[in-house]
């Protein structure tokens, strides 16, 4: 064999661990010898050889990764060195032996190019091998003959081969109008074959398409680079990213080198630095993020055995694992991983902003189109000036004398609506020093910084490019914790400090009249007039406590007392927004895990609010704080929910809580019913008034008492009336069930809406006095969303089935019953808590766990079998974590006061949890 490759010194272990070229081409020429002229033979032999060596190579690397988790340009050299070894020993083989051609004719030459990421000289584990043949003009039948048993003998190897072959002319007229081919022609790395026909190609490429065309390929590569984004989420904080596609990763980084290439011709990022486009520590940011970014994306390829860019949440935990990470003060190690992770991608938007913003200057790039548009020059304040549609700062020396500059820079973002230069960013990057504690406590500046948030009109622009150059987190230390901060879980879609400026964001839209439609109550409470000072304050710092061992909202509170005076808060100002941080969860907890139709829940709501203010206050929080969590977690059954909390409580402040009154609401219950049924005749009116209890005529609406008194009148011996109907206020289907009462009732109910995929929200039940079971349970799909009107016949054939005793539940759930896989790196603590206080007749279970499809029928049929009287149950569910809340009495109609009681049901309820938890699992 002649071709030997250098040994490179630049590897995650020795070159002669991954391949020994001496010993492998020691073993062809032996092999080659024994086949002799048997050319299937010779062929077995070397693909033998060479998928050990493959084989060798690899566990090496592997294994040295293991022992530097972090030493990615190593590993990514390693495996590429790896697959060029494995290529030219196998060309060397196809040229000298199985197809020789010592005298070419013209048209009998090839080169050979490795392009995409190969061709970079950067490969994962599970990347593909990218390849170009270059001809001369057209394919002979030698060169088709070496490419093929090239092919072949890659392909035995399992390798993933992308090829094209094409002459000089076929390249430069295909990459004329497709930027992906010339993007693979621009990285390209020759490796075997015709040097003149290789130098040729490099010459016409330069002369004849790159030349002249550098604006034409930036302008595609950032239009590429904005789908790619789109395509992702649009959003750099979405909590499973893909390393290589998401905004941020490998894949922005690359397409800055793809630019700098064709603008600059340079082959190593690093010329940047000496061109003025990049300074040291901007290059120093830049490899951090690449080797941190090539990392992630190793381990996920060596974990999951291909080519996996998803970093989903069971990845997340088994690549922070392998990458070192540590479970630490109260935080487990994948979040740690994970804040690194945002870290870095931030750090990657910020140096496309700096490199673009230096393309803009030199003219290689357009201005984007609406600034184009917007001619119009703005009046800007002394010390500015407009370079390319931004901010610029006009001399820096002057700029800096003034400490308040650094908060007035983002004011004049806002004011005049134009984006800050990145010159003008990097000058302030580099002196957050000046924000020290003279400048937090100094007057102006905490006005200046209050102006930000409630003047313009659109504070989340300037807070969050405040975050991303660590302005924020210096003004307000305590904001540092929790900036790129993940929660492991699958309700909190982005990270803690991006979670907070959507919230901002949310309120700023409901100020500016956007989301009126939508959000009534808390746009009238907005328009009725709030002191705006103290929301967007506790607004701000509602989540600073998260991330310790502590209650983030005690903890919180506590920050907040100390961090509001230093944002101008005046005292009482500060009272307020501390009260609001301690209990900024608890209009949601109220709304959602217990039942607003039970007067003591809005008794005890009122008591601890206790004044408008403070009501109207905490209403816009919540809306903002579950607003900010994701796209698709506000829906009209929370609406439903706080809206209704929020109408009792005011009526409550306002009119006395007396007004909270069960006989009123009876009285008041059955009136309505009598209004709506005057076609009924009194006979039976008055049956139907008389035969329910008191809790059934406060803790339903007018429009299930209608369902359940024709239900109840038409209902045949031995059957079940049904009634199922979309209740789009809530966003839920609502299921209405009348049968003769018998024990379980709830739980076999529970048991047919999860055979059928229902996930319960809401649900009551009620025994009659002439021994008849009134059901309700509000339902939604697997997408949070009420069932279409066409899929409910089938819904409701098959609850019939199971009511019947056709299907078992028990039996039919062992298959359904489970937790995907990417879900199972999840941890919820059990808690189990019994109130006696929520309710003046109901004892609450409350059970906070792991959810998943059978959890619901299990804590209802243990309860069941213990012999406890379920009348409600209200199920908040946060991701994979639900609170389940249950109104119950014993079987003498008594609360759970007994301790040991108590005790021995709790015990009871775990073991299901923990039984139902191993089958799911398994």
């Amino acid at each position: 064999m002649q071709t030997l490759l250098p040994r490179p010194d630049d590897l995650i272990c020795p070159a002669g661990d991954i391949f020994d070229a001496d010993v492998v081409h020691s073993q062809i020429k032996e092999a080659l010898q024994a086949a002799g002229n048997d050319a299937g033979a010779q062929r077995n032999a070397l693909t033998g050889i060479l998928a050990t060596q493959l084989k060798t190579g690899r566990k090496a690397i592997s294994e040295a990764l293991k022992m530097h988790p972090l030493a990615a340009r190593p590993v990514v050299r390693s495996y590429c060195w790896l697959t060029d070894c494995i290529l030219l020993t196998t060309l060397d083989y196809v040229t000298r032996h199985l197809h020789p051609n010592p005298n070419p004719t013209e048209a009998e030459h090839i080169a050979v190019y490795a392009v995409g990421g190969y061709g970079r000289g950067e490969m994962a584990p599970q990347s593909d091998v990218d390849l170009l043949f270059l001809v001369p003009y057209k394919v002979t039948p030698w060169v088709e003959s070496v490419i093929e048993s090239t092919l072949y003998i890659l392909w035995d190897l399992r390798l993933k081969v992308g090829h094209s072959c094409r002459s000089t002319k076929e390249c430069l007229r295909l990459a004329e109008s497709d930027f992906t081919i010339r993007t693979a022609l621009l990285e390209k790395r020759f490796l075997f074959g015709d040097v003149d026909l290789a130098e040729t190609m490099r010459a016409r490429l330069r002369e004849e398409l790159f030349t002249g065309t550098e604006r034409e390929f930036i302008e595609a590569k950032l239009e590429e680079r904005e789908a790619r984004h789109e395509k992702q989420g649009g959003q750099r904080y979405m909590v499973e990213p893909n390393v290589k596609e998401s905004k941020g990763g490998l894949r922005d980084l690359q397409s800055l080198y793809w630019i700098a290439k064709y603008l600059y011709r340079v082959d190593d990022i690093a010329e940047l630095v000496a061109l003025g486009l990049f300074t040291e520590e901007e290059f120093d940011t830049f490899t951090r993020a690449e080797n941190f970014l090539w990392a992630a994306r190793c381990h996920l390829h060596l974990l999951t055995n291909r080519p996996s860019e998803q970093l989903n949440f069971d990845l997340q935990v088994e690549v922070a694992d392998r990458m070192g990470y540590l479970d630490i003060a109260g935080r487990r190690a994948v979040e740690h991983f994970m804040q690194d992770y945002f870290r870095h991608a931030t750090s990657v938007g910020d140096l496309t902003r700096i490199f673009l913003t230096k393309l803009e200057a030199t003219h290689a790039k357009s201005q984007p189109i609406l600034q184009r548009l917007l001619t119009r020059k703005r009046r800007l304040k002394p010390g500015y000036a407009e370079v390319h549609g931004r901010i610029a700062i006009a001399d820096p020396d002057t700029f800096l004398q003034d400490r308040l500059n650094l908060l007035r820079l983002f004011e004049e973002g806002l004011r005049t609506g134009l984006l800050i230069h990145p010159d003008a960013m990097r000058l302030v990057t580099a002196n957050l020093h000046l924000i020290d504690d003279e400048l937090r406590n100094d007057a102006q500046a905490q006005k200046l910084f209050l102006d930000l948030l409630l003047k313009h009109g659109n504070p989340e622009r300037a807070l969050r490019r405040m975050n991303e150059l660590g302005v924020l987190s210096a003004f307000i230390p305590e904001f540092e914790l929790i900036v790129a901060m993940m929660q492991f879980n699958m309700y909190h879609h982005y990270t803690v400090d991006e979670h907070t400026i959507q919230c901002i964001s949310n309120l700023a839209q409901i100020e500016r009249h956007e989301l009126i439609e939508e959000l009534p109550i808390a746009s009238s409470i907005l328009d009725d007039g709030v002191n705006r000072r103290i929301l967007y304050v506790a607004l701000l710092l509602h989540d600073i406590g998260k991330g310790r061992q502590e209650d983030h909202s005690i903890l919180g509170a506590k920050i907040t007392r100390k961090v509001a005076p230093r944002l101008g808060l005046k005292p009482a100002e500060v009272d307020t927004a501390e009260w609001l941080v301690r209990y900024h969860l608890l209009m949601s907890d109220m709304a959602q895990k217990r039942d607003i139709a039970d007067p003591r829940t809005v008794r005890d709501f009122a008591k601890a609010v206790q004044t408008k203010e403070r009501l109207d206050l905490l209403c816009v929080l919540t809306v903002c704080d579950i607003r900010g969590v994701g796209p698709n977690t506000w829906n009209n059954w929370k609406a439903t929910l706080l809206r209704s909390l929020y109408a009792q409580t005011r009526r409550a402040l306002e009119g006395g809580l007396e007004a909270l009154n069960r006989e009123q609401r009876g009285s008041d219950a059955k009136r309505n019913l009598r209004e709506a049924l005057k076609d009924w005749d009194a006979k039976n009116l008055k049956v139907e008034t008389a035969r329910h209890y008191p809790p059934y005529w406060q803790g339903l609406h007018v429009t299930a008492h209608i369902i359940f008194a024709r239900l109840l009148r038409d209902l045949k011996p031995n059957s079940v009336g049904m009634d199922l109907a979309i209740d789009e206020d809530r966003d839920a289907t609502r299921a209405c069930f009348a049968l003769a009462d018998h024990p379980g009732i709830f739980s076999r109910l529970a048991g047919a809406l999860a055979l059928v995929g229902a996930n319960v929200v809401d649900a009551r039940t009620y025994t009659s006095k002439d021994g008849y079971a009134t059901a309700v349970f509000w339902i939604q799909d697997a997408d949070g969303h009420p069932y279409e009107a066409e899929r409910l016949p089938r819904l409701s054939q098959m609850i019939n089935k199971t009511l019947k005793g056709e299907v078992v539940a028990r039996d039919a759930m062992q298959s359904r019953d489970k937790i995907k896989k990417r879900e199972r790196a999840f941890r919820v603590p059990t808690h189990i808590t019994f109130d006696n206080e929520g309710s003046e007749i109901y004892t609450l279970i409350e059970v906070d766990t792991r959810d998943r499809p059978g959890l619901l029928y299990d804590l209802t049929r243990t309860l069941a079998n213990n012999n406890v009287y379920i009348n409600s149950a209200v199920i908040a569910t946060y991701g994979e974590q639900v609170v389940d809340t249950f109104y119950v009495k014993d079987m003498f109609g008594l609360k759970f006061y007994s301790e040991s009681k108590q005790k021995a049901l709790e015990k009871k309820l775990r073991d299901a949890i923990m039984q139902g938890a191993e089958r799911a699992q398994a």
